[in-house]
């Protein structure tokens, strides 16, 4: 997937396009039915498929005290989306400047002088340009005038719920730690990916080691608790059964920040100390708590790993 991050960037001989536009926040189950459908109507008509997103949320400029945390970072949609089998993604800048253009100065603009739009698809709550002015009915008026149509499509509800999937539900399942609940919103397991960096070290002391990630990660991160899941070793390739850590270690309260830390289920001098690892979330064991001495962490911490081996039982 080819990636442009100005609207300039886009070759004259790119081609004509089927466009989604959206925030694309998480890449969730809703995003890859747009992208879905994206891909059916290319293919029909023979045109590129780009997505349109833009590099923050809209309303860390509009309205930043309304501004909900991201569940990816935009390095993260980026990936996402390119395994989606989309010709492009045109990441747009939402500063100040850009969100004072007009609606038709957004259509002109972006989806017909760069990337010579074809077929726009957008969600029923799409809105554009400068006040939100811009409105799925907006783009309907002007798409005789440029010469694309548009395709409204409709909300994702998974089987069995009547809410429809959001950025925003994805958030508070991951808050309220159910990583099951998510991964179904998501379409894929929660995931978040760093580097190991050197801990305290005391999982090694207590006979379970751990990889502790960097406060830098790439998604957010699920409440504090205990899970069962996997860690994937880029360097290695190699996909490790793990239970996983969030937390502050309330224990011995020495902690300052949130840490995510994997114990691999099986090893004890694993060295994955400066690798990039994808730490990923299958199932919530317990909430985090403080124990009353070293001993009973101990047996705690030896029955989260039977209950993550018993979890991941069949997992690949």
């Amino acid at each position: 997937m080819i990636v442009f991050r100005d609207p300039n960037e886009v070759p004259t001989d790119f081609g004509a396009s089927a466009v989604a536009i959206g925030k694309f926040d998480g890449v969730h189950a809703g995003h890859r039915a747009v992208i879905r459908r994206l891909t059916e109507v290319a293919a029909e008509s023979g045109l590129r498929t780009v997505a349109v997103t833009f590099d923050r949320n809209p309303l860390a400029v509009l309205r930043p005290d309304r501004c909900p945390e991201n569940v990816v970072t935009v390095d993260r949609k980026l990936e996402l989306l390119g395994e989606l089998a989309l010709d492009a993604t045109l990441l747009l800048t939402f500063d100040a400047e850009f969100a004072s253009r007009s609606a038709e100065d957004f259509v002109t603009g972006i989806l017909v002088d760069a990337l010579r739009v074809s077929t726009v698809l957008v969600g029923e709550d799409f809105r554009f340009g400068h006040g939100g002015e811009g409105t799925p009915a907006l783009l309907r008026e002007l798409g005789p005038r440029y010469g694309f149509t548009v395709e409204v499509v409709d909300d994702v509800f998974l089987e069995g719920s009547d809410r429809r999937v959001s950025s925003t539900w994805i958030r508070e399942l991951l808050m309220a730690g159910d990583v099951t609940a998510a991964a179904r919103v998501l379409d894929r397991n929660v995931d978040v990916r760093g580097e190991v960096v050197h801990g305290l070290k005391r999982g090694r002391e207590l006979g379970f080691p751990t990889a502790n990630l960097s406060a830098s990660v790439d998604s957010f991160v699920p409440a504090d608790g205990v899970y069962a899941g996997w860690l994937i070793d880029h360097v290695t390739g190699i996909r490790h059964r793990s239970a996983i850590s969030v937390g502050t270690n309330p224990t011995f309260d020495d902690v300052l920040e949130r840490q995510v830390e994997a114990h691999v289920i099986g090893e004890t001098d694993l060295d994955l100390y400066g690798h990039d690892v994808t730490v990923e979330f299958v199932s919530r064991l317990r909430g985090m708590v403080a124990f009353e001495g070293i001993e009973k962490l101990k047996d705690q911490m030896a029955a989260d790993v039977t209950d993550a081996e018993r979890v991941l039982a069949g997992e690949r």
